[in-house]
């Protein structure tokens, strides 16, 4: 037995033992895992404490009162009145209701255009619970700056403002008033040479009615309706205006404005028929009840249709408008330019309203004033026009489709700019009935397009461009006789049935006798010697495809549809004006300046230059007054010889030219007539009559240099057609 009982004992003591071991790994495990939880438990409430202490931190910021007040501030910025009023200590406040405080802030703060607000706090009295601040922002009168105090009372939600009126400007009382007074800027006027007014202001008749006036409801309708009808206006555009909000019984509500009538001019010999007809109009108006007439002043374009390309016209501002022009002092009742000098010199003409900012009283006393910019009228515009002969050359070609370019030819003064058929700018102030706008935008004549700004096919008028050009090249010899070939040309059998054509049969076929002839045949055998490559880069030295250095964007000048002169016929056509070759008649114009400035261009201005004296039609040193615009275009043996064949143009009797020749003073210049037509095989398209005309000489007592282009002379005499109506301008111009 004793061997089994050692043996029992010993295996006892081993699960004994293996107890021992277990339950200790049992209590590590527990004393690790207690460890465990009470590190995690140390690390959370680390947390809340770092969490709690951040929103005790954030609560006490928040219940600063200098930092409220930047807060409240902000929202002002913002125009967040609602939050502003969330803000306050209602009972400090004295009551104030939510509505009250948002429309008192909003009516003020908007009211005088408040922008860009600046909070600085300067002080703050713990103990008071007064914060002392600097404020400044831009208002539609300038900056208005100041220094305040804010009040906050400390209640158990933390600090609230004790708001006043006085908050919003120091003196501002709880009835007092925040004005703001404007002077609105007087739109400079835009005058000719001599000062003559092309653009200023004069009266017109607005009719209006007052409704309390009018007859009895059942009656009101028919009246309206007559109303309109004299208004060329719809019986609902009538009603709509009378509707509006702030109409009262006793209000005069504008509807239309008209011309005013002149009784003087009435009672002449020969009084307008016009202005008859529209006292007429007026009489039958005051005949109906409720209908009033007040004399307004308006914008007046006293040269109407003969400058209305030139001038333009201004436009009421439109919503659209103030969003674009935000912050330029445009307001509602704001007039733009649309058009024209108007549009050009828009920010020139319209100057800066003037405006006051100030406190009043109850009784309507002023208290303070807190900010004033004073009115800045709009600069007058002169320009080098003489309205005379603009108005005349109009009168020349009002009934053609034409566009005219006159000028200082040493000097580079534009006189006269004129496209036609012409419209009255006068009505875009008055107000355009449906009909009369129907009629502008319908009418194929297409009255409202600006000719003067596009660029034409030349013709002849552009062979003392080739001319010039071969001289250049030395690949035109001016003696050499091409030979007479008759009346139609072809280089050869290659450009099938193609043929030059041309309208005289002369000898010898040299450079003068055919710009006095005007020979299609030798500019073309003349662009064919010059090459292709010479005649673009000639061309682009005469800045071709290049923008004009001009007050008023003009059309660039081109050779080709392309970037080059593609074919032989092309080249050779664009010998003679024709081809692809385009021009604005004032690019044109500054290259007949090289003829007579030694191979000069001279640039052409529109607007007189400061120290100026504008009223001067004498000869001018071009060395010390006139701006070079491409300095020697040509050499000026080349200008010279081409400047003498085109005075032969003129006071040669076979010449082209020939019936604008004069005693008193030498002419130079060309005729031209362009085909326009669908192809080479059209035979029904139009032609374009050119006369461009200046004086050779400087000595010339009344210089000048025109250029006239006038569509749809096929039939009507092609470029003689012009060169009548030319020869009566100069002849206006040459007696003054």
């Amino acid at each position: 037995m004793r061997p089994y009982k050692k043996r029992n004992r010993k295996r006892i003591r081993m699960k004994n033992r293996k107890k021992i071991i277990l339950a200790s790994c049992l209590l590590i495990l527990a004393a690790v895992f207690c460890m465990v939880l009470f590190l995690l438990f140390l690390f959370t409430q680390s947390g809340q404490k770092e969490k709690f202490s951040f929103h005790l931190r954030k609560e006490k910021a928040q219940e600063n009162p200098d930092t409220l007040l930047l807060a409240y501030m902000n929202c002002a910025a913002k125009k967040e009145y609602a939050k502003m009023y969330d803000m306050l200590d209602i009972e400090a406040s004295g009551n104030i209701t939510k509505q009250d405080f948002v429309e008192r802030n909003q009516a003020i703060y908007e009211g005088i255009g408040m922008q860009d607000m600046q909070i600085k706090v300067t002080d703050y009295d713990q103990e008071a619970h007064i914060v002392t601040y600097k404020t400044s922002f831009d208002t539609e009168a300038g900056s208005i700056q100041f220094e305040n105090e804010a009040f906050f009372h400390k209640g158990d939600d933390g600090y609230r403002l004790a708001w006043s009126d006085a908050m919003i400007f120091p003196k501002l009382g709880k009835t007092d008033k925040v004005r703001v007074s404007t002077i609105q800027a007087r739109r400079g006027e835009i005058k000719d040479r001599k000062g003559r007014v092309l653009a200023g202001w004069g009266s017109a008749a607005s009719v209006g009615i007052v409704p309390g006036k009018l007859p009895q409801q059942e009656q009101t309708a028919e009246q309206i309706a007559k109303i309109a009808k004299l208004l060329e206006m719809e019986p609902e555009a009538v009603i709509k205006k009378l509707e509006a909000k702030w109409v009262k019984k006793d209000s005069f509500v504008p509807i239309r404005t008209l011309p005013a009538v002149d009784e003087l001019a009435l009672m002449s010999i020969e009084p307008d028929e016009k202005m008859q007809q529209e006292h007429k109009r007026q009489q039958k108006l005051l005949k109906i009840p409720g209908v009033m007439i007040q004399e307004v002043k308006i914008r007046e374009y006293p040269y109407q249709e003969a400058a209305a390309h030139l001038v333009g016209y201004v436009q009421n501002v439109t919503a659209e408008d103030l969003e674009e022009h935000a912050g330029e002092g445009y307001t509602t009742s704001s007039m733009i330019g649309r058009s024209g000098m108007e549009g050009l010199f828009e920010k020139e003409l319209k100057g800066t309203n003037g405006c006051r900012i100030y406190i009043t009283d109850e009784n309507g006393r002023e208290k303070e004033e807190l900010a004033s910019v004073d009115v800045q009228h709009g600069k007058e515009i002169r320009l080098t026009i003489d309205a005379e002969l603009q108005e005349q050359i109009y009168k020349q070609f009002q009934d053609d489709k034409s566009c005219s370019v006159a000028m200082h030819p040493q000097t580079g003064e534009v006189l006269a700019l004129i496209s036609t058929p012409s419209y009255d700018n006068n009505d875009f102030i008055l107000g355009m009935s449906a009909k009369q706008w129907t009629f502008l935008n319908e009418d194929e004549r297409k009255p409202l397009y600006n000719r003067f700004r596009q660029a034409w096919s030349p013709g002849s008028t552009f062979k003392p461009v080739i001319a010039a050009i071969g001289l250049e090249t030395g690949t035109l010899n001016p003696q050499e006789d091409f030979g007479n070939v008759g009346l139609s040309w072809q280089k050869d059998a290659s450009w099938g049935a193609y043929h030059v054509t041309t309208l005289h049969d002369y000898q010898p076929v040299i450079l003068d006798n055919a710009l006095i002839w005007s020979d299609n045949i030798y500019f073309a055998k003349a662009a064919l010697k010059i090459g292709a490559q010479n005649l673009e880069d000639h061309l682009l030295k005469l800045n071709f495809t290049k923008k004009i250095p001009f007050e008023i964007t003009m059309a660039k000048a081109q050779f080709s549809n392309t970037e080059h002169l593609e074919t032989e016929i092309q080249l050779a056509d664009s010998g003679y004006g024709q081809g692809q070759i385009l021009i604005n008649p004032l690019h044109l114009a500054g290259i007949y300046t090289a003829f007579c400035n030694k191979g000069s261009m001279i640039q052409p201005y529109l607007t007189v230059r400061s120290g100026q004296d504008a009223d001067t039609n004498t000869k001018t040193d071009p060395q010390e007054e006139a701006g070079v615009w491409i300095a020697n275009a040509f050499r000026a043996e080349t200008a010279d010889r081409v400047l003498e064949g085109l005075k032969k143009v003129i006071n040669d009797p076979n010449g082209t030219g020939y019936a604008l020749r004069r005693d008193d003073v030498v002419l130079a210049g060309k005729t031209g007539t362009a085909e326009i037509k669908a192809s080479k095989d059209d035979h029904t398209g139009t032609e374009l009559g050119w006369m461009a005309v200046f004086t050779a000489e400087k000595t010339a007592e009344r210089p000048i240099l025109l250029v006239s282009m006038t569509e749809d002379v096929k039939g009507r005499g092609g470029s003689g057609y012009v060169v009548q109506k030319v020869k009566q301008v100069l002849e206006y111009w040459m007696e003054q």
